[in-house]
């Protein structure tokens, strides 16, 4: 059973169970791109560096978008690329996070918080398949991905960047003080803020849908 965003219908969509599209292709693409991201990153040396890590981050997240627009253009979309997509996205966040605070742009806490989001996340989704449920990505999610996906990418590249508010000095939130900081950082900010939003309408969508595959199992006992 797939519960749909605020229990709408959703339009007839074909899903093909075939590995082989355009859109796959690419998804497939990004998915390589991760890892060799996160070795430049975490191995750059100076602006170059930092300059080819932001490019192939650009690459890998801004191609999210073009596959999704290719299988739906083309009606090719795939149960391999419904699964494997949010894979990519999520691996992306996390080599993205976890890279920057490796290279100390990041503070302990903003890993810290999106990886528990996550853990969270499919937690609650491994209890769902029990009821056989598939819970949609949320247009807050679709938000939140994005929203940290260029934060991150300003945070790579390190600009463009903006003078700090000088109002607390704090390694743990770097540009509420008075040294400058890329846009990226409010940006990462924005995103945690969505990203606990996100997860609580998760909670209630799943919870409600938990209910109704109960009460369903109860009917067909019945």
């Amino acid at each position: 059973m797939v519960v749909e965003e605020h229990d709408k219908q959703p339009e007839p969509e074909e899903v093909h169970h075939t590995v082989y599209s355009v859109a796959n292709l690419i998804t497939i693409l990004r998915l390589l791109l991760v890892p060799f991201f996160f070795a430049v990153l975490v191995s750059s040396q100076g602006e170059r560096g930092r300059l080819t890590a932001f490019l192939i981050y650009a690459v890998a997240a801004s191609t999210d978008w073009i596959d999704g627009q290719i299988a739906r253009r083309t009606h090719t979309v795939t149960q391999f690329g419904k699964i494997v997509d949010p894979l990519v996205d999520r691996l992306l966040l996390a080599s993205g996070v976890v890279g920057l605070y490796l290279i100390d742009v990041l503070p302990p806490w903003v890993p810290l918080v999106l990886i528990a989001r996550d853990v969270y996340l499919l937690q609650g989704a491994y209890r769902l398949e029990h009821y056989h449920v598939i819970l949609p990505v949320t247009r807050a999610g679709k938000l939140t991905t994005t929203v940290l996906l260029a934060g991150f990418s300003s945070l790579i590249a390190g600009w463009p960047e903006l003078p700090g508010l000088g109002v607390l000095e704090s390694s743990w939130l770097p540009g509420w003080g008075s040294q400058p900081a890329a846009l990226g950082i409010w940006l990462a900010y924005a995103g945690i803020v969505l990203s606990v939003t996100a997860a609580a309408q998760y909670t209630v969508i799943a919870r409600k849908a938990r209910a109704r595959a109960i009460a369903a199992r109860e009917g067909d006992a019945a």
